[in-house]
């Protein structure tokens, strides 16, 4: 009786301190997004987010920039998921159990911890100058879709492997080819693990300054890009300059440039969000 409620008085002291470390860190989170509206939400306006940069980027918009990010992110999304989901399934249904396969899984979970210069790094110089791309929207994309391609390879691995073996064999057993049990079976259930990948993924993506600093970023360009060889401006590296490079740049732009940011990656949760649930709603029915 003693030892059970010995147990117990751990098991309780355990549950507050775990819920003591999320209330902080929530709390934590919501101070500084809502430090981030407070000083930002002055700066925003329709003419903030649709007008062209001017003055050495002290007046006018951030429109090049918020195009850039979103062709950026649609890009990588476009490149990496289908190569992550793709090595996923090869890593979980067809390659033998072995060595070799153990050997991939740990380079992938170590490739997933290389700092974002190294990516940059790699794009400069496989996209940009071997294969003679130039700073561009393509080597952009592809330098952020090699860096999240560990973080969608592994949680989509993850969720393959939370399928049950029974469902595939029951598939098999009704006839249906290997492609058949994965595409029809397999993959409807593991979507919304796959999913959650992919958000970690898209908001790494979308606030990295490093790899697109070397691959596609422009200074100032105030203009669009015509066409996935043409630079860009992107968000995370707008408000690097802005903050560090520009004197005297008003408070209020950082900060509303900021919240954009903020704003663009929230959104893109939120869409992958609806989706991961609409499949999880459509796996119950």
């Amino acid at each position: 009786m003693v030892k059970l409620n010995k147990k117990n008085l751990e098991e309780k002291i355990a549950f507050i301190i775990l819920g003591l470390i999320t209330a902080t860190v929530i709390a934590i989170t919501l101070t500084i997004i809502g430090f981030i509206i407070y000083k930002g939400i002055s700066a925003v306006s329709w003419e903030f987010l649709t007008a062209m940069p001017r003055s050495g980027m002290r007046e006018g918009g951030i429109y090049p920039a918020i195009v850039g990010t979103l062709y950026l992110v649609f890009g990588t999304i476009i490149i990496a998921l289908p190569l992550g989901i793709g090595s996923a399934i090869y890593l979980t249904e067809y390659a033998k159990q072995g060595k070799l396969s153990k050997v991939i899984r740990l380079a992938i979970l170590n490739l997933a911890g290389v700092p974002s210069v190294v990516y940059g790094l790699f794009g400069l110089g496989l996209f940009v100058l071997f294969m003679k791309l130039g700073q561009s929207l393509l080597a952009g994309s592809l330098t952020l879709a090699c860096l999240i391609l560990p973080v969608v390879i592994t949680a989509s691995e993850e969720a393959l492997k939370s399928v049950p073996k029974s469902y595939r064999e029951a598939s098999l057993a009704l006839g249906a080819t290997k492609w058949q049990t994965i595409r029809s079976v397999v993959l409807p259930h593991a979507m919304p693990g796959i999913l959650t990948g992919a958000i970690l993924g898209i908001g790494r993506a979308a606030g990295e300054t490093a790899p697109i600093l070397l691959t596609v970023a422009a200074f100032f360009l105030p203009r669009l890009p015509k066409s996935v060889f043409d630079q860009a401006m992107a968000l995370p590296y707008h408000l690097y300059i802005i903050s560090t490079q520009v004197p005297n740049m008003p408070e209020q732009i950082k900060y509303g440039t900021a919240l954009v940011l903020l704003g663009i990656v929230g959104i893109f949760f939120i869409i992958a969000t609806v989706i991961r649930i609409a499949f999880k709603r459509g796996k119950r029915a």
